[in-house]
């Protein structure tokens, strides 16, 4: 018994570095910003407020500014999640498949996601951006194929999100295709071998023994690609300047970076309350998720 209550103690001893950094770090902030949210004109030089309540999350809500920002942001996570997610999965399977050069052709998909983010996103607004003196490589194969060209950078804001999109998924889906083609690797070839024995086609094969054998992956990745998209900020900065607002481009951490050091900056209270709503949705996506997971996934 004492025997237990030592191992017990030592392994609470183990743990106490990495909870005194998380409460630090996470926790604490976490709580701090939850009382900044209901602190009505909060002076973060002074330490003072005039009232508490509702307002902060009132006016965050009914401010056309965050609205914009939360329908892009909502925009970037339906489309690049399920799309960046399938594409990797295809590729994976197809590098899956090949054998020579196979370890090459994994560290060519990947070196974008080693790459620098704004260097990324200045190569992409090349070829993009219609300028006085250039249409843009994508306008120039417009153009031959007998399109009209388009100002993906400052024109309309489809052309916008399009590119946001586009440069979203490039960003994240060389970290799918390792982690992809990593659990394609790990699945066990007997199941393969009797499959094809039995006269099984290629596709039944994938939907009957892949997928059901790298759904953890597939949900891992869905989960981190939601909470990834919900947080992007840099791939918006990497296209279209740090004036989001005026570009109809803006994200929620983009509103709360604003609210707090941009130009209409100095308002921790509203950035507080924004960051506590990005927070809850989250979450609540998370959860749900998680709880599909469970009733899904084969391990």
């Amino acid at each position: 018994m004492a025997n237990r209550k030592s191992g017990g103690l030592k392994g609470w001893l183990y743990l106490l570095p990495a909870i005194l950094f998380l409460g630090f770090f996470m926790v604490y902030p976490l709580i701090d910003v939850f009382i900044y949210s209901f602190e009505e004109g909060y002076n973060s030089a002074s330490q003072t407020y005039f009232g508490t309540g509702m307002y902060n999350y009132e006016y965050v809500l009914h401010d056309p500014y965050f609205l914009q920002a939360l329908q892009n942001t909502f925009l970037l996570v339906i489309i690049t999640v399920p799309l960046s997610t399938g594409i990797a999965l295809l590729i994976s399977v197809g590098l899956n498949s090949i054998k020579p050069l196979r370890k090459l052709l994994q560290t060519i998909y990947f070196l974008p996601y080693v790459t620098n983010t704004l260097a990324v996103g200045l190569v992409f607004m090349i070829l993009f951006k219609k300028t006085a003196y250039s249409e843009g490589l994508v306008n120039l194969m417009i153009n031959w194929f007998g399109g009209s060209s388009v100002d993906f950078i400052d024109g309309p804001y489809w052309a916008k999100m399009f590119v946001l999109c586009f440069y979203t998924i490039w960003v994240v889906m060389p970290f799918k295709i390792l982690i992809l083609t990593s659990a394609l690797a790990s699945v066990n070839q007997d199941y393969y071998k009797a499959a094809r024995v039995d006269g099984t086609s290629r596709l039944r094969i994938f939907l009957r023994i892949t997928l059901p054998m790298i759904s953890p992956m597939i949900f891992y990745l869905v989960i981190t690609g939601f909470i990834g998209a919900f947080k992007a900020y840099s791939d918006a900065v990497a296209l279209f300047g740090t004036d989001l607002n005026a570009a109809g481009m803006n994200t929620i951490v983009g509103y709360v970076y604003d609210m707090l050091y941009g130009d209409s900056g100095g308002y921790p209270s509203y950035a507080s309350a924004a960051a506590i709503l990005l927070f809850s949705i989250v979450l609540t996506i998370t959860c749900v998720n998680l709880l599909v997971s469970g009733k899904k996934l084969r391990y």
